[in-house]
């Protein structure tokens, strides 16, 4: 039964890897792996996507490779122990799948389902063999069970050598050196709300974020398994639907015009109440105000519908695009070209609005339509039509659970409310009365602000509050509220232990 079992493992090694060489001409979308990846992301039911997220965080995508693969492994395992014709029934079945997932991947047809076909076809020939070499009585046969070692080390060699060459050829075709050759625009210089902000300052406590986050620590949320390949020489942005005149945009054209530097902070509607799904950089591009009133809006259009290379899609209101706010189109961030991970060669950014409906990554094309016409990728999964942003705050230091001595303590984080800034943060110990922490220089109310409050810690255990009041002095809701449909809400909270 071993022998069957390790059968099944070797003979789906040898598909998923025949099939990811295979899919090199038509795509990362066409290999059998993450087609059906791609198609667990686009229907896991919002429950376990949200369970994941707060599990995992950023790392819920490398959760799900992991979790696919235990399923492959055992379904494997199973299709060995079963023998043939069983196994390779069940092999057609599974494989039927990869076919299903790839062909119904946007922009996907047919051909795109020859490298599951194709690894299918050449696995079911080695679990057959492998499984006769397994079981044949000695020496009567032609194949022997002696022989039945050197075919597993053949059919673990195809599938290594084959996936791994599918992979190494696939990244050699990224876009690695388009972007180092990429030239960021000199944009005009922004001026700060406070003439005492500077980018370059940050309260200078342990524990404490920095203000800018460095690019490698940013956030990324997305549905994209495989990190779309997006070279700006062959780059274009279509603009059209309800406009008086169609525009189609490259980056020669955007050359052509005067780019800006903004610093926003950009918050995941996802995260969770004190979470880090939450960033501020400093972005390069073009106003999008500016490019949409060029294509002309006709009257009636309340929506802008955003596709990326993908086809993934986000549906922003209108009047936020036009309202003067600083919506870009982005090409640079923190001083470099987008790291591809955050939408090489460009992507969208709008203060005041949760990602889903804003922060298209590798955007190509801007439909200017209605919300009652289209929809968008995450609001056909339930989720809030507007998106926008809730005051929100965060403890990040002492971390909760920590032990902390006894004496001067500084209890310090971040808060915010984009496009609205934030005026005040509160902090409460235990249930006492609530403190005013002091705040960084605002830069922008687009962007997030540090505080601190300095606690002369007594021994005992603790619990900490905050609470972040936004520039019309509102105070943030102590109402708990799941991420699901538009943004968690609650005072975040610690505990800390004095010694």
């Amino acid at each position: 039964m071993l022998k069957r079992a390790l059968s099944g493992l070797l003979a789906a090694g040898v598909i998923l890897g025949v099939g990811e060489l295979v899919s090199v001409p038509f795509g990362p979308n066409s290999s059998p792996f993450y087609a059906v990846g791609s198609a667990v992301v686009d229907n896991t039911p919002e429950a376990v996507r949200e369970w994941a997220i707060d599990t995992f965080g950023t790392s819920d995508k490398t959760a799900l490779f992991v979790g696919m693969s235990l399923i492959i492994a055992a379904l494997a395992a199973l299709a060995g122990i079963m023998r043939a014709p069983r196994g390779a029934v069940l092999f057609v079945g599974l494989g039927a799948a990869g076919v299903i997932a790839a062909l119904t991947r946007t922009g996907n047809n047919l051909l795109d389902a020859i490298p599951t076909v194709t690894g299918v076809a050449v696995g079911i020939v080695v679990l057959n063999a492998l499984i006769r070499a397994a079981e044949s009585p000695e020496p009567t046969q032609g194949i022997s069970r002696r022989s039945f070692l050197g075919l597993a080390v053949a059919a673990g060699a195809l599938a290594v050598v084959a996936g791994t060459a599918g992979r190494m050829i696939g990244q050699a075709r990224n876009v690695t050196a388009n972007r180092l050759a990429f030239l960021l625009p000199t944009p005009k210089p922004q001026v700060p709300i406070s003439p005492g902000a500077d980018l370059n300052t940050t309260m200078n406590i342990d524990g404490l974020p920095s203000y800018i986050t460095p690019n490698e620590d940013f956030y990324r949320i997305d549905t994209a398994l495989v990190l779309p390949q997006v070279p700006s020489n062959t780059w274009k942005l279509r603009i059209h639907g309800m406009v008086e005149r169609e525009l189609e945009i490259t980056f020669e054209d955007l050359m052509q015009r005067e780019a800006v530097e903004k610093t926003v902070t950009l918050t995941c509607v996802s995260n969770i109440v004190g979470g880090d799904l939450v960033g501020n950089a400093t972005w390069i591009g073009y106003p999008l105000k500016d490019l949409l009133e060029e294509a002309g809006i006709q009257d009636g259009a309340d929506m802008v519908l955003s596709s990326s290379y993908d086809a993934f899609t986000a549906g922003t209101p209108l009047e936020v695009l036009l309202d003067g706010r600083d919506a870009l189109l982005a090409v640079g961030m923190n001083g470099q070209p987008l790291p591809v991970r955050h939408g090489y060669p460009a992507r969208l950014v709008v203060p005041g609005l949760y990602g889903y409906v804003s922060a298209t990554k590798w955007v190509t094309d801007l439909e200017v339509t209605r919300f009652d016409k289209v929809t968008a990728y995450w609001t056909d999964r339930g989720w809030g039509e507007l998106g926008p942003i809730k005051t929100a705050s965060r403890i990040d230091t002492p971390r909760s659970g920590r032990t902390v001595q006894a004496g001067k303590t500084m209890i310090a984080g971040v808060a915010w409310h984009q496009h609205l800034g934030i005026s005040g943060v509160d902090v409460q110990i235990d249930e006492g009365n609530w403190m005013p922490a002091t705040l960084s220089e605002e830069y922008s109310k687009d962007t997030w602000r540090q505080w601190v409050l300095e606690w002369d810690a007594p021994p005992g255990n603790h619990t900490i509050r905050a609470r972040a009041s936004d520039a019309n002095g509102d105070i943030q809701t102590s109402m708990t509220a799941d991420t699901v449909p538009d943004g968690a809400t609650g005072y975040p909270q610690i505990s800390v232990s004095v010694s």
